[in-house]
């Protein structure tokens, strides 16, 4: 939208950008919905469990050819193969591991020697759903949580719902069988798919056509003369690196919630993503909770609102699985498993693993402090009905404030490396790397040394 006065910018703003971005993420997801609603209408009509599994392969497989045409075989060979694995591995009690690595080796090979990296990353997204899916299942089986190995149509038409299979997010088996019932249409089933919908438009716009442009026009820091400058991004102030890291950032994160509450909205609408007790159905499926990442607590709050459900696979599958080696080996497997299922990109990569190291680090900081100081200072909230003395004097509010602003640091330094220039560079390694290196040498390192200058402040007091 090129460098206009402020208020030219705004004259051009809703027919050149927000109508557009409306209209074009309308066209690209409403087959998706459509089919979606196919799949709810189907389930409510009291046919056999294997013709509703059938009509959900089919839309399932409908839906990915829509979406990734004939690259959509590289999906299904990976349905195969975890189908394959757990039949041939019926018998055994270790399962969830060996599953993990296969996928993963297939992943990895499947990114560097079956086909073109552009292409492969277009699809990670949903083999990064399957493979999860099937991992669960695995350790489920393992567990008990689920009796037997499901028959072929059954496990298809878990892999392949419709509601999940292009925008995620996870769903265990159980969930899936219990959507399978049919639940009667409701208002509450309606309003939450509605909201959903608004919401990840809404998202959608944001990250497009206000992230980019926030101080310049939004929150004009940069003033006005400047902004008839075609150099505005070249200055090279420390504020304005910030600055422009934030916006970066911003954009980076309402995209992630565009694609969280684009989820809710498919899963809710095929009729899955509710929870009920003693007969009382909630329409509650939360993917991201965009106020506890904008305005954080604690980066380890970051990590968890960011997509729970991922965030509940990571915990139950790997986390817990690791935990017998000991609490920071635990964390650092479960982020490098994370990184794995996200693909081979270095930006991701490193960006996980720095999270691994600060999350870690803040949280047995702040256990430490909240010890010393009897205080509620943990990175998660407390309980009302916690052993702390000092829960809400007005130091114990300043130190949560100070680590709050610390966690928008650590984001928008991590969150620099994502714009849009990277989406040009995937097909060639060194250039991301360059980039993010280059990104976080002009931010001085500044997060990694925090979280340093953290740990060293931990062992002190240890």
């Amino acid at each position: 939208m090129g460098a206009f006065s402020r208020q030219k910018f705004f004259q051009e703003l809703a027919h050149g950008c927000l109508l557009p971005t409306a209209q074009q993420g309308l066209e690209q997801v409403w087959q998706l919905l459509v089919i979606c609603l196919l799949c709810r209408l189907l389930w409510m009509l009291g046919l056999p469990s294997f013709v509703k599994h059938l009509g959900t392969v089919a839309g399932g497989f409908y839906t990915l050819y829509l979406f990734f045409e004939l690259h959509m075989i590289w999906v299904v060979l990976l349905s195969l193969l975890c189908y394959l694995f757990l039949f041939l591995c019926r018998h055994s009690t270790i399962r969830g591991t060996f599953l993990s690595i296969t996928v993963l080796i297939y992943l990895l090979l499947g990114e560097l020697h079956m086909m073109d990296t552009t292409n492969w990353h277009k699809m990670r997204g949903s083999q990064m759903v399957v493979a999860m899916k099937a991992i669960s299942l695995a350790f489920d089986l393992d567990r008990g949580v689920v009796t037997s190995v499901p028959s072929p149509i059954e496990f298809m038409g878990y892999i392949y719902f419709v509601g999940t299979v292009i925008f995620g997010p996870w769903i265990s088996f159980n969930s899936y069988k219990e959507a399978l019932e049919g639940r009667k249409l409701s208002f509450s089933w309606l309003l939450k798919v509605s909201i959903s919908w608004v919401k990840s438009q809404i998202c959608l716009v944001i990250s497009n056509c206000v992230a980019p442009y926030l101080f310049p026009y939004f929150i004009p820091v940069y003033g006005d003369k400047l902004l008839r400058s075609k150099k505005r991004r070249k200055i090279r102030g420390t504020v304005a690196k910030w600055l422009l890291a934030y916006e970066n950032t911003m954009s980076f994160h309402f995209s992630n919630y565009f694609v969280g509450y684009l989820s809710e909205t498919t899963t809710t609408l095929a009729g899955a993503g509710f929870t009920e007790e003693k007969e009382n159905l909630k329409w509650d499926m939360t993917v991201s909770k965009p106020l506890n990442i904008e305005f954080p607590r604690s980066m380890v709050e970051v990590v968890t609102s960011w997509n729970l459900p991922m965030s509940r696979f990571l915990h139950t599958y790997v986390f817990k699985s690791a935990l017998k080696f000991g609490t920071f080996s635990a964390v650092m497997v479960t982020y490098t498993a994370s990184a794995l299922l996200h693909g081979l990109s270095f930006h991701l990569g490193a960006v996980l693993i720095s999270l691994g190291f600060i999350t870690y680090i803040e949280h047995v900081l702040r256990k430490r402090l909240a010890a010393v100081f009897n205080a509620c200072i943990l990175s998660k909230k407390c309980q009302p009905n916690c052993t702390h003395q000092n829960k809400k004097e007005l130091w114990v509010y300043m130190i949560n404030i100070a680590f709050s602003a610390l966690a928008i640091l650590h984001l928008t330094y991590l969150g620099s490396v994502f714009n849009s220039s990277v989406d040009y560079m995937e097909e060639d390694e060194d250039d991301i790397t360059h980039h993010t290196i280059q990104k976080w040498s002009e931010l001085s390192w500044t997060s990694h040394w925090v979280t340093f200058g953290c740990w060293i402040l931990y062992r002190l007091i240890l």
